[in-house]
């Protein structure tokens, strides 16, 4: 578990700095918007796009643990097809290659004849990170990678991106939009029972560098399972209780609005962009949790963050199940999986999470918001 842990730090890595190579190039991003359609769109937004880096990161991921983990190989889903259509109208299947020159290649079949665009994608996918760091100590898990599959979510929040929008972050508050929402998310699950046990998280857009005025971003990760838990993030320190902190999509219900904003001071009920985001606030200690009454959420978003939070105490509930429940407690039944699709949906929607979700830390908030949202929903 430890060499895994290690490979998806890296090729998280490797997928921010596809990122970042993606946005500085401004003609090139033009190029790499094309709206999803049919069953791959997301029916939550009117325009729901897929960028040829979201496809590259998730191909290189795929190729990337697959080549050191094959017995995992069929099991690594991710939320792009991994087919793009350039302006020819040419439908071109993009893949990594055997080497940077193969895929420089393929990539200018996608943009249309641009090797210039295609040369710096392909160099960025092929040019190892810096070593990433990560204390393993303790991680002696007794799992197999034939027992394990993995969901990949190559950009989170990919509207957030493509708009681009750069905003300071200030120390120890969450932001509602800008390029920091988008992350790269890599969860690991358990294929017997969908158990989420490992997530590593990318912040490719964190800081700029006041020196060279490039973006720097920053990882999380955690690992949980039968007894082990091992988080980058601190643990939650006892102390006052300053009342509940709820983050909230501005797109969510006005009845699950209203009763929050009665528990809720004004300035602890907050939005932000990206499901991704929302749970890493939680999993910061940003908010206390993070509410979704919509099934607009998939498999790839919730996997990873999902682990941190088991590893620090928490959990990701299925909303629906939950206020269904008559006992309170941190009963682990209404916790999403991760290894089975609803057979009754086509397309995406067969990993989505459909009855929504309350991510949480601490099992009394999170009975906290059962309890005022029983009978409304």
């Amino acid at each position: 578990m430890a060499d895994l842990l290690r490979l998806l730090l890296k090729v998280a890595e490797k997928a921010a700095n596809v990122a970042r190579v993606c946005r500085q190039e401004a003609p090139l991003f033009q190029l790499l918007v094309q709206e999803k359609t049919g069953d791959d769109k997301n029916k939550k937004f009117v325009q729901d796009f897929k960028t040829l880096a979201d496809v590259v990161i998730q191909e290189m991921i795929r190729h990337d643990v697959g080549a050191q983990f094959p017995d995992m190989a069929e099991f690594i889903h991710g939320e792009e097809s991994n087919k793009f259509e350039n302006g020819l109208g040419e439908s071109v299947i993009v893949t990594v290659c055997s080497t940077e020159e193969e895929t420089a290649a393929l990539l200018a079949t996608v943009l249309d004849g641009d090797h210039t665009a295609a040369s710096l994608l392909a160099k960025a996918i092929h040019q190892d990170p810096a070593t990433v760091e990560a204390n393993t100590d303790g991680l002696t898990v007794s799992l197999s990678p034939s027992e394990l599959g993995i969901w990949i979510d190559p950009i989170d929040a990919t509207s957030q991106y493509i708009q681009g929008r750069e905003k300071e972050l200030e120390e120890g508050r969450l932001s509602p939009s800008g390029l920091h929402c988008a992350l790269v998310l890599i969860g690991v699950y358990l294929r017997s029972t969908g158990e989420p046990i490992m997530g590593v998280i990318n912040q490719p857009f964190h800081h700029k560098d006041p020196a060279g005025g490039g973006w720097k971003g920053r990882h999380f990760w955690g690992v949980s399972w039968d007894g082990i838990n091992i988080c980058s993030v601190s643990q939650p320190k006892d102390g006052e209780d300053r009342g509940l902190s709820v983050v909230l999509s501005s797109s969510e219900k006005q009845v699950v609005k209203g009763v929050l904003a009665l528990l809720c001071s004004s300035d602890k009920l907050m939005y932000a962009s990206g499901a991704g985001y929302k749970i890493l606030c939680v999993i910061e200690g940003l908010a206390d949790v993070y509410i979704l009454s919509e099934g607009s959420t998939f498999k790839w978003d919730s996997c990873a963050p999902h682990a941190l939070l088991r590893a620090l105490g928490g959990g990701v509930v299925d909303l629906t199940k939950r206020l269904q429940m008559t006992s309170e407690g941190q009963d682990h039944t209404a916790e999403l999986t991760y290894h089975e699709p609803d057979i009754e949906c086509k397309g995406a929607d067969r990993w989505a999470n459909r009855g929504g979700l309350v991510a949480y830390r601490d099992c009394s908030k999170l009975n906290t918001v059962i309890a005022a949202l029983k009978g409304k929903l």
